[in-house]
């Protein structure tokens, strides 16, 4: 059997999955359905939001479920209604068994690393935030527990010194749809071999990648410069790393995020201090050097450049960055 021969249904949810369906879509297979998160309140207005997922696919007038719950009964018989013969997941939640083994090639998923590393919610962000120089994308058959099924096939890419987790998402994006057509043709054709994760690994220690929550993303100055800035490039441009700026008299304190940053000269000195010219640069000091901050958002205001938060920000070394 082909690839373009199998009914296929489709998981996911955000951007980073829509690059893989609109791959099988465009490519010619049969995406016989397609389960998304249900449309949630959104923006200052509270208006109902689709998710990307969704959006393409009412474009594509592809048939679209959006379950509460996935053990529900009545979505399993509308799921099993669409006689799939293979299930796609790209960045969506924790499915059930029931749902997982229902089509007779199985399940398989996509997932932002090169596993077994990285396995979890958050692997792109971990990976930087860690410091890595390579991650991918991998292929994997789902089994009872998160994200340590058989893997199919993988993808490496090379973590560039400037790279931010927005612009590894958006490489990946599409070396993943592409992986995600090379697994649909192997699954039908029985030209793959599925490789136990405790295989790959190895004697590598396991690296995680959980949820992260708004605690991970405080810069702690005190740190030294590359861990600071790896947080930073890790968490941009989202979540975001955030910090406070403290005035030194009046301990007023004002909240920002801080979006990229680069290392800069100057001997080490008490971190969270503040350098600048007052019009083009501000470097922060951490705790065995200095980072340049380029681009940061102060609460209230929208993201900007460093020199354009200096014009309306020029007393900004009577603060310290806690």
């Amino acid at each position: 059997m082909q690839g373009k021969e199998l009914r296929i249904v489709f998981m996911g949810t955000p951007d980073f999955a829509v690059a893989s369906l609109r791959k099988l879509v465009e490519g010619g297979y049969n995406v016989v359905g397609v389960i998304t998160a249900p449309d949630r309140p959104a923006g200052r207005g509270k208006q109902l939001a689709e998710s990307a997922v969704k959006k393409y696919a009412v474009d594509n007038n592809l048939t679209v479920l959006q379950p509460e719950k996935l053990k529900n009964p009545a979505f399993q018989e509308e799921l099993r209604a669409l006689k799939a013969d293979l299930q796609v997941i790209v960045a969506f939640r924790m499915l059930p068994e029931v749902v997982w083994a229902m089509p007779p090639l199985g399940t398989f998923n996509l997932h932002g690393s090169l596993l077994p590393q990285y396995r979890g919610a958050a692997p792109l962000n971990w990976a930087l935030i860690n410091g890595e120089t390579k991650t991918g994308v991998t292929t994997f058959l789902l089994d009872h527990e998160i994200d340590t099924g058989k893997i199919l096939f993988s993808k490496e890419i090379d973590i560039w010194e400037n790279d931010t987790v927005g612009t590894v998402h958006d490489s990946l994006m599409e070396i993943g749809a592409t992986l995600v057509t090379q697994t649909v043709d192997a699954l039908a054709e029985g030209t793959y071999k599925a490789v136990p994760q405790e295989e790959a690994l190895s004697d590598q220690e396991i690296k995680h990648a959980p949820k992260i929550f708004k605690e991970d993303c405080r810069i702690v100055w005190d740190k030294d410069v590359e861990s600071v800035r790896n947080l930073i490039r890790g968490l941009s441009p989202y979540p975001a790393a955030w910090t406070v700026l403290k005035h030194k008299t009046s301990g007023e304190e004002i909240s920002a995020k801080v979006f990229f940053a680069m290392h800069a000269d100057g001997k080490a000195t008490t971190p969270g201090t503040i350098h600048t010219d007052g019009k083009t640069f501000m470097k922060v000091a951490c705790a065995d050097g200095w980072l340049q901050i380029t681009d940061l958002q102060i609460a209230g205001k929208k993201r900007m450049k460093t020199n354009d938060f200096l014009r309306g920000f020029q007393q900004v070394e009577d603060y310290r960055f806690v």
